[in-house]
């Protein structure tokens, strides 16, 4: 390693001809090949993406379905019941005033605020079901029942 002498400075600083080609920036073809990569880029990506967010949705519904039915059990875990129909969804939040008494009530309810399906409707509720004891469902995309595809009604009894 070699030091430098008494009394003389290091020069630190690059020559101008270099700091001038490093800071000259891109030229427009650069700029240019860049863009049209991307674009092609996005031209094969974004529509394999797009087919896959009505499959998130759906799974994103039966995700939230197995959430409620499953507080719905503990519900009656405590009540020895189900809520009835009227009753509805709102008395995993609120101890019910109507209806069958939910004398085993846990304080402080069984879940914070009731979702809603990925398509921004309230779930629906039923107690008795018509495929089981109880059911929860969405009416999917289109929030009318029955249906194909991603309009299709999803259910507890689709888990």
């Amino acid at each position: 390693m070699s030091y430098p002498l008494p009394g003389r400075k290091i020069n630190h600083t690059p020559s101008r001809a270099l700091l001038g080609r490093r800071s000259r920036g891109f030229t427009l073809v650069e700029i240019m090949v860049v863009v049209v990569i991307i674009g092609i880029m996005a031209a094969l990506v974004v529509p394999k993406l797009m087919g896959r967010t009505d499959d998130a949705r759906i799974t994103a519904a039966k995700s939230d379905i197995a959430t409620l039915m499953n507080t719905l059990n503990l519900y009656k875990l405590d009540n020895n019941r189900f809520p009835t129909t009227e009753q509805g969804l709102q008395a995993l939040i609120t101890k019910p005033t109507s209806g069958p008494a939910a004398n085993g009530w846990k304080s402080g309810g069984y879940i914070a605020k009731l979702p809603k399906d990925p398509w921004g409707n309230p779930y629906q509720y039923l107690s008795p079901g018509i495929h089981n004891e109880v059911e929860v469902f969405s009416f999917g995309a289109d929030g009318q029942p029955g249906g194909t595809g991603n309009d299709a009604d999803i259910g507890s009894w689709d888990l």
